[in-house]
């Protein structure tokens, strides 16, 4: 047989748990008025970090087309030595 005292703190337990589930089921339309707000503080941020990102790929495209020319006028070189 359990412990009698053990259910006692365990009903206290629920009913506090119960209440406070209650009181944030009660006042869900100040954390969701929190929520819609916080998305469109984020939008104009990400907007702003996609632009660099471009850049970045630009300044990467540009590279790679260094890269291959480069490449190329190896491949010329070794062919005129080879010839």
């Amino acid at each position: 047989m359990g412990q009698q005292s053990n259910k006692n703190v365990k009903r206290r337990r629920r009913k506090e748990y119960l209440r406070r589930k209650k009181a944030a089921a009660a006042a869900p339309s100040a954390s969701v008025a929190k929520k819609a707000e916080k998305p469109a503080a984020k939008k104009p941020a990400a907007k702003k970090a996609a632009p660099a990102k471009k850049a970045a790929k630009k300044v990467a495209t540009k590279k790679t087309a260094a890269k291959k020319v480069a490449k190329k006028a190896a491949k010329k070189a070794v062919k005129k030595t080879e010839e």
